[in-house]
């Protein structure tokens, strides 16, 4: 018979082994983030750069965010912008824009109604346009935060590497959503910076992703994941990124903002798109993230529990603690570089309710799946 103590001890083993997990995942792969970075070298002579932008009925947004990329303070760069299948004024802003632009070139996609397509081929038409060998990828609603985006990001683009990843976060509005967005967005920033300072590179946001064109085509583009609606940024550098060929910039003059989904529902099926990614990664990758939501989620049951029943209490306090104190600190440093205000008192909130709504949304995508925009 298995007594009440019996399952205490191996509450207690469980928390501390989840503790122990937790600690490794804050001190050797999230801390890499937050110590002070080495200083990179300004580029001698500045690198040409293709930026790509997909536009489908974008008309509003390339009116207001376009010309921040146009103006940027750089020597040597083009922007292709691929006018989607818009049937909004998109083709008219262009035309408008390439009159005071020169260095704006476009191209486009008709649609096709026996033939639906995603961004995928949109992006692909646009890199096969480019003139230049790095690319510099963001989307037609996304605004960078400085005239030095490209130039910041730029610096990174040297021999030895073949991909850049940048920070696409989230503009700033009053609500429990929008803090919620912006959490979720700067903490998966917070685990692919990391990983690729730890040598496991994963995944890049296209919000803000440099790849050189060359690599590309290397891999064939996106034939291995055409299939699916997403994967264009996250999958295509699952399968192109080595340990060595990646660089990180989160400077504040590099990072992009986009506008947030207003309503929990929007922001739900989006989310239950980029959930048809996941399953596409390398196992190791699936491995190590789900390593540490599984290990989090035990920790706080497993407190709650040994809490309750009074066990060890100075143990399992002390512990949490440690824990806590630990994760703060490189949230609070996190949050600081990447200019996510207001969000670190939600820390402890955020912790403990984003694996239990991210399987909320799991498990309704497995109800009623995700279904592609025509």
């Amino acid at each position: 018979m298995i007594t009440n103590e019996v399952i205490l001890w191996s509450v207690l083993i469980v928390f501390i082994t989840s503790w122990f997990v937790q600690q490794i995942y804050y001190s050797l792969i999230f801390g890499r983030f937050i110590k002070k970075p080495k200083p990179h070298n300004d580029i001698s002579e500045p690198v040409p750069v293709s930026v790509v932008i997909c536009a489908r009925n974008e008309a509003t947004n390339l009116e207001k965010y376009l010309p921040m990329v146009l103006e940027q303070d750089y020597p040597n760069f083009e922007v292709i912008v691929v006018n989607d299948c818009s049937d909004d004024e998109t083709e008219d802003v262009l035309k408008r824009f390439q009159g005071r632009y020169p260095h704006l070139r476009t191209t486009f996609l008709k649609e096709q109604e026996k033939f639906w397509h995603g961004k995928k081929l949109a992006l692909t038409v646009g890199i096969k346009a480019a003139r230049h060998e790095w690319l510099l990828l963001t989307d037609a609603d996304c605004a960078p935060s400085s005239n030095e985006w490209i130039k910041t990001m730029a610096k990174h683009f040297t021999e030895d590497k073949s991909i850049v990843l940048g920070y696409g976060g989230y503009l700033e509005y009053p609500g429990f959503l929008n803090r919620l967005i912006r959490y979720e967005t700067a903490f998966i920033a917070l685990q692919f910076f990391s990983y690729a300072l730890a040598r496991m590179p994963y995944m890049g946001v296209g919000r803000n992703l440099a790849y050189r064109k060359s690599l590309f085509f290397a891999h064939k583009g996106f034939a291995s994941h055409a299939k699916l609606d997403s994967g264009d940024d996250d999958l295509f550098i699952n399968e192109a990124a080595t340990p060595d060929n990646v660089a990180i910039e989160w400077s504040d003059k590099a990072h992009t903002y986009t506008e947030p989904k207003k309503k929990f529902s929007l922001w739900v099926e989006q989310k239950k798109r980029h959930l048809t990614t996941f399953t596409k990664y390398k196992k190791i990758h699936k491995l190590i993230l789900g390593g540490e939501v599984f290990t989090r989620v035990i920790f706080y049951i497993s407190f709650i529990f040994l809490l309750s029943n009074k066990f060890y209490i100075e143990l399992v306090i002390l512990l949490f603690s440690l824990r806590f104190i630990n994760q703060l600190v490189v949230m609070r440093i996190l949050l600081k570089r990447l200019k996510e205000k207001r969000l670190f008192v939600w820390t402890p909130f955020f912790d403990i309710t984003l694996p239990f709504i991210n399987l909320y949304i799991y498990l309704l995508n497995k109800i009623r799946p995700y279904r592609r925009w025509r």
